[in-house]
């Protein structure tokens, strides 16, 4: 019996609605700031190439923390076991930007979803690829199957502005000689992999490979091995939710990985992956109305990974 999709996120649409009311949106990048907080978007799409959206599925948002997924998922592949050398794979337990971890824990971020672990990530994916931000925004366009996907400059300049807790965190970093290349460097190319633009129907598109064993079901492409994407979906399990992780787990029961942006991406392994976006974020930086979303995504369609 097959799973009416469509009626299913339509029906979620309608019931979390009074949810868009609460929460706020990320005010500490100003570019985030104007963001109308009343928006919802979701989509799903299945390993079998059948899309399904409802509300503002179409719409282009920052996508800030989730492009973490795609630059890991190209440095595990090309470093392998060598990349745990300078990054953990444990849940922080602390703010996603939290100094005090990484000088207690002398300069090894927790795991790389935390931006101090992403920002290794970042440095690891420089030393790998030539022109990297293109290379990175080229990866992503062929994930998403989408060849406008861009960087929104005015996201990037303002996160560059403000960010002076991330230029901490990477100047950390470099004093204890886990960052290779220069620090601006190494901002530059964060803030705008972070300001990267897409829709929740791009990014369901994007991580069909993560429900796929690292295979792009569509094109039969391999974006990475088996082994990769096994162990990027345990790391978004554990970390992919700030420290909101085991909240996550409990009410969902997916792998997931969200953006202060206000997006959330969940993967269901052999089936399908669901996006969703709604800007208004709870005290942990998710998205709200999307967290709820989620949990009744999987309570209607009686599917998790547990």
């Amino acid at each position: 019996m097959s799973t009416d999709y469509q009626a299913i996120i339509n029906r979620i649409k309608d019931e979390v609605k009074p949810l868009l009311t609460q929460g706020k949106v990320a005010t500490y990048i100003p570019a985030l700031a104007r963001i109308n907080p009343y928006r919802f978007g979701m989509a799903v799409y299945t390993i079998n190439g059948e899309l399904f959206t409802c509300g503002d599925a179409q719409e282009y948002f920052s996508i800030q923390s989730i492009s973490k997924v795609f630059t890991l998922a190209r440095v595990m592949d090309r470093l392998g076991d060598a990349l745990w050398d300078r990054v953990g794979r444990e849940a922080s337990g602390n703010p996603f930007n939290s100094l005090v971890q990484l000088e207690y824990e002398n300069g090894k971020p927790r795991n790389p979803f935390i931006n101090a672990g992403a920002l290794v990530i970042t440095d690891c994916f420089i030393q790998e690829e030539q022109n990297a931000m293109s290379k990175l925004r080229d990866f992503v366009r062929a994930c998403a199957a989408n060849p406008n996907i861009d960087f929104d400059e005015e996201v990037a300049a303002s996160e560059k502005l403000t960010g002076h807790r991330n230029a901490a965190l990477a100047n950390f970093l470099k004093s204890y000689g886990n960052l290779i290349n220069e620090v601006e460097e190494v901002l530059d190319v964060y803030f705008h992999q972070c300001s990267l633009s897409m829709s929740c129907a791009d990014l369901s598109r994007a991580f069909l490979f993560l429900a796929n064993a690292g295979t792009d079901p569509l094109t039969c492409a391999a974006v990475c091995g088996p082994r990769q994407a096994k162990r990027i979906n345990a790391l978004m399990q554990t970390c992919g939710l700030y420290d909101e992780g085991g909240e996550f787990a409990y009410r969902v029961g997916l792998p997931g990985k969200s953006g202060v942006g206000g997006g959330i991406v969940a993967v269901m392994p052999g089936e399908l992956t669901v996006a969703v976006w709604s800007p208004a974020l709870n005290q942990a930086g998710n998205s709200l109305a999307g967290m709820k979303a989620l949990e009744l995504f999987t309570t209607y369609t009686a599917r998790s990974i547990f």
